[in-house]
């Protein structure tokens, strides 16, 4: 039997035997439960963004700099955290990045200006990155039930940590903006507590990682175009998540709701409908149509009334779900390079629109009117399924590869490169 993607079939992720998602060691639940938190403080600042503006005197723009500080550090960092965890360890990675965050998130609180807060969230930035982009490698080593479970472990906390995220700002938002960072700042110290409890160190790679592999690694063209159209994807992702909640100008409980209703379809979608789909209709179908999909709620959004956007926002997060799981399968699979390095290197094109978007949509609205933002979007969203359409022979190429080689047919030289990376190297992606 085959997975979908024609290469040998792992164990069911969802069997509730001793490979499946729930049946999994502390160490495992440790981790993701920090990646739950993690992931929250991408969206923290979602329904609390109007309350800083207001707070700081600042103006939109401006308080979007707050996403874009975070993952303009983000993507740079990803050249970066390869060579860390390679040198110190994935255990040791995780607890820097930890620490980082737990420091930077309650200075965030402390801040006075609105520039104090984007430099506090540059800091948290890097933290996260090192963070996130280890934490899948952990859960994948030790993890039960292969590497199915763990991507789909991994996607559970991103959605739960996308849909707990601006309901934990709105709560303690409502009282003072600043809460949400100290907030943050206290649950990071308790994932810190219970990774250095029960998370023993992980082998290292056999291979130390240089700076510039990620970027050599870009070299290949199904990785090359994976991250560009990740990139045009993610502008469209972050505009929906950083700009949407100054044109609903709704009160930190509403806008948390809506943004909670957002993060569990995102969930649900991620980690039960994309794994379902991809095997009845193959990934890239999949992921084309979804991207297109997305394109038309973003742009229904833009030019709907109050009512449409809030419902056309809830429902963005199917599709954002659904993109998220496939594209991390593609950053895992899609070329011959070593998995932490592929992942590196495509997380760093893509981080740099999530940091683009908060920044120019804003901008365009000040340039133009609040309808064009969402244009933008709209149109990022289809250059994102076209790239995957006119390079989608470079994007199926492994999973023939893989079909092969389950079926035999590849000769011991032909298997030598696959080999070759994947020894001793554990799986960094985001």
């Amino acid at each position: 039997m085959r997975s979908s993607t024609g290469g040998p079939a792992e164990a069911d992720p969802f069997d509730a035997g001793a490979g499946g998602l729930l049946r999994q060691p502390k160490s495992v639940w440790a981790t993701a439960g920090a990646s739950v938190v993690a992931f929250m403080g991408i969206g923290l600042v979602d329904p609390i963004l109007p309350s800083i503006a207001k707070g700081l005197d600042a103006t939109a723009s401006q308080v979007s700099l707050l996403f874009t500080s975070y993952f303009l550090i983000t993507a740079v960092a990803m050249l970066v955290t390869g060579f860390v965890s390679s040198r110190i360890g994935g255990r040791r990675t995780l607890l820097l990045g930890l620490a980082f965050v737990v420091v930077f998130a309650g200075l965030a609180g402390t801040s006075g200006s609105v520039g104090e807060l984007v430099g506090f969230r540059a800091g948290w930035g890097l933290g996260n990155a090192l963070f996130v982009s280890t934490a899948l490698a952990v859960i994948v080593g030790a993890a039960a039930g292969g590497s199915a479970a763990a991507i789909l472990l991994y996607e559970s906390a991103l959605g739960l940590g996308m849909a707990c995220g601006p309901l934990l700002g709105a709560l303690l938002g409502d009282a003072s903006w600043r809460y949400p960072f100290f907030g943050t700042a206290v649950l990071m110290a308790i994932g810190f507590l219970c990774i250095t409890a029960f998370l023993k160190e992980q082998p290292r790679p056999a291979r130390r990682t240089s700076l510039f592999d990620p970027l050599k690694a870009l070299g290949h063209g199904g990785l090359a175009s994976a991250a560009v159209s990740a990139f045009f994807y993610n502008y469209t992702f972050f505009t929906v998540l950083a700009f949407t909640p100054f044109v609903l100008n709704m009160t930190p409980y509403k806008s948390g709701a809506v943004f909670f209703a957002w993060g569990v379809l995102l969930a649900v979608f991620s980690v039960i409908v994309a794994p379902r789909m991809q095997k009845r209709f193959g990934s890239l179908k999949v992921l084309g149509g979804s991207l297109v999909l997305l394109a038309a709620d973003v742009l229904i959004l833009g030019y709907g009334d109050h009512t449409t956007a809030v419902v056309c926002t809830v429902l963005s997060g199917a599709f954002i779900g659904v993109n998220n799981t496939v594209y991390t399968e593609l950053a895992l699979g899609v070329s011959d390079a070593p998995r932490p390095v592929a992942s590196a290197g495509y997380n760093f094109v893509r981080w740099f629109a999530a940091a683009a978007a908060p920044f120019f949509a804003p901008k365009i609205e000040e340039w133009t009117d609040v309808h064009i933002p969402f244009v933008v979007a709209a149109v990022t969203a289809v250059v994102g399924a076209l790239v995957v359409l006119v390079r989608r022979r470079a994007l199926a190429l492994p999973r023939a590869l893989d079909s092969a080689r389950a079926e035999g047919t590849l000769t011991a030289e032909e298997l030598e490169p696959r080999h070759a990376a994947e020894d001793g190297v554990t799986v960094f992606a985001d």
